[in-house]
């Protein structure tokens, strides 16, 4: 009896549904009723920051004596951050999709579309160790008498990654009073070389014998779960690109909306994730120590008078080590440190709105090498402690890439973050 209850109650459901779409306005004003609800993606991998103020900038002393992070309130969106940093592993899934897509245009591996396009067909496997397919992507590789370790090997070079897109922040500020106003304007195409530079290790340290790490850091499977570093800041952005055009496609085959890009974090973001909710304190895990009750250091960094390897790693270690902090991420402080989408200016503090504040500043051509500095933050494994608290600002040139210096993405919902519901799960 029971389940003929049930049956009847779905058809009277379905009927019903049926009779509200189909049914007449009467004049009415009822909204648009041609969307369905909209529930919000959670990235894997991300944890949720939720919306809050706090007091940002210095937690204890201002040991440099620099006075540029003066402490003043803002008020944050909530947004999704990696709960760990990007590791080689990940990093290597984006230069395996920039050399496949290098590839498979130059043997035209494409489909044609209906309007008269073509788009790369990725079902079409590439057999690399084909000697005609070798011969069509001569111009890929670095052949063994040229390469210095008697191998025919991709060359990185050629690993270049178009970013285009539309800036819609200065196309949004533009007066079309003034009169010639066209979209093409604010469209960009930037190639940018996605491979990491692995020669950082050697080139920092002149008088270090790291050539073993060198060699091996970003390929060798051994490292696999390890921060990847000798990444710019236009490398950064790229990834974040990529990610962002990988996770629309697929949703797109499903009819899914996708809200928001990847992208680097601001330094206030960046700095509300790493205090974990823990307003003023000076660390991720609050303080005031570094150790915990057993002794044990809490974070990958250049400890007492540099036992680098008192902490357990003698450069890095694996991104998902150490305890995380009260929103679940992981070193915050020490490791790496990470890029943010700032720019670096003594004074920013002052000058900058309470809500959401922002100051991306991306350089011109012609600009000075002052003005691409841009913020990183966390402290790596070279530091000393001081570097590793939240509140601490160091700066990088946006060009220059280093072997403590990695990055992790955020994605920002804004729905969400208005009322400030956190996500329940993956979908």
């Amino acid at each position: 009896m029971r389940k003929i209850t049930l049956q009847i109650v779905a058809i009277l459901t379905l009927v019903f549904a049926v009779s509200c779409k189909n049914r007449s306005t009467n004049g009415q004003l009822i909204g648009d009723q041609t969307r369905l609800n909209y529930k919000a993606p959670v990235p894997i991998g991300m944890v949720y920051v939720p919306s809050g103020t706090y007091k940002m900038g210095a937690s204890d002393e201002d040991v440099r004596g620099r006075n540029d992070a003066s402490i003043h309130t803002v008020q944050l969106n909530g947004f999704f951050m990696d709960a760990t940093e990007i590791s080689n592993q990940e990093y290597r899934q984006f230069t395996n999709w920039v050399r496949d897509s290098i590839a498979r245009n130059l043997l035209q591996y494409v489909k044609d579309l209906p309007d008269g396009s073509t788009r790369l067909d990725w079902n079409k496997r590439i057999n690399w160790r084909s000697e005609d397919v070798q011969d069509q992507l001569a111009s890929m590789y670095i052949l063994p008498e040229q390469s210095g370790w008697g191998q025919k090997l991709i060359n990185t070079a050629v690993l270049i990654y178009d970013l285009h897109g539309f800036d819609f922040g200065n196309a949004s500020r533009y007066d079309q009073k003034k009169g010639g106003y066209s979209e093409k304007a604010f469209i960009y195409n930037t190639p940018i070389p996605c491979y990491p530079d692995t020669t950082c290790w050697v080139k920092q340290y002149d008088y270090s014998y790291n050539e073993p790490v060198s060699r091996q850091y970003f390929w060798f499977q051994g490292f696999n779960t390890y921060p990847v570093v000798g990444v710019n800041y236009a490398q950064c952005g790229a990834f974040c690109d990529w990610r962002t055009h990988l996770w629309k496609s697929e949703r797109d085959k499903q009819r899914l909306y996708t809200e928001s890009n990847f992208r680097l974090p601001s330094e206030e973001e960046w700095e509300w994730a790493a205090r974990g909710g823990r307003n003023e304190a000076p660390y991720p895990w609050g303080g005031p120590y570094i150790i915990n009750k057993k002794g044990c250091y809490l974070a990958n960094f250049k400890p007492q008078r540099g036992n680098y390897s008192a902490d357990g790693g003698l450069y890095t270690v694996p991104v998902d080590k150490y305890a995380p902090n009260d929103y679940g991420l992981k070193n915050m402080a020490g490791n790496v440190s990470e890029w943010t989408s700032s720019a670096y200016f003594g004074g920013t503090y002052q000058q900058m709105a309470d809500i959401n504040p922002s100051i991306p500043y991306g350089g011109r051509a012609n600009d000075s090498i002052y003005l691409t500095r841009k913020v990183v933050r966390g402290g790596s494994w070279r530091d000393v402690a001081y570097y590793l608290q939240v509140s601490t600002r160091d700066y990088e040139y946006a060009n220059d890439s280093k072997p403590y210096i990695g990055f992790r993405c955020v994605y920002t919902e804004i729905l969400p973050s208005l009322s400030n519901r956190r996500p329940t799960k993956n979908r």
